[in-house]
């Protein structure tokens, strides 16, 4: 993804922020920034917690094997049995949210660079030269 930078021209700054009453004060150069790089980071992170919680399925089970060998005959095993159930449903939910959710931030990446392009050239539109010469774009008028 790349990062995108468009001139959103003067700044206009409110009270406390040292343009007194909000009306505009100054600066200007301001730009407009665009990149997926952190949703792509985020996406990435999902990731990684889906291939981290992957194996924990079967060291869970394992882990209870033993465990139940130890344990054969008492009325703790059911118990035992059901409460590995239960972090097995657990497990697999997260994995299935993390997998979903790095899904739909590389999609947030993609919505936000198409829309970054719209924007993009909508301004280029605006930039052309009226009929009498002047710059429309310049004064902020657009036909």
């Amino acid at each position: 993804m790349t990062t995108a930078k468009q001139p959103v021209g003067p700044a206009v700054r409110g009270p406390g922020d040292g343009g007194g009453d909000g009306s505009g004060g100054g600066g200007g150069g301001g730009l407009l920034r665009h990149s997926g790089g952190p949703w792509l980071r985020a996406a990435g992170g999902a990731d990684g917690m889906y291939t981290h919680l992957g194996p924990v399925k079967a060291e869970l089970e394992t882990a209870h094997e033993g465990l139940l060998a130890a344990t054969d005959g008492l009325t703790a095993t059911a118990e035992l049995a059901a409460v590995r159930e239960s972090w097995t449903r657990r497990f697999e939910a997260a994995r299935t949210e993390c997998q979903e959710l790095a899904g739909k931030l590389r999609a947030v990446a993609r919505i936000h660079g198409e829309t970054e392009q719209t924007v993009k050239s909508a301004f280029a539109r605006m930039s052309v030269t009226g009929t009498d010469g002047a710059d429309r774009a310049g004064r902020g008028v657009a036909r």
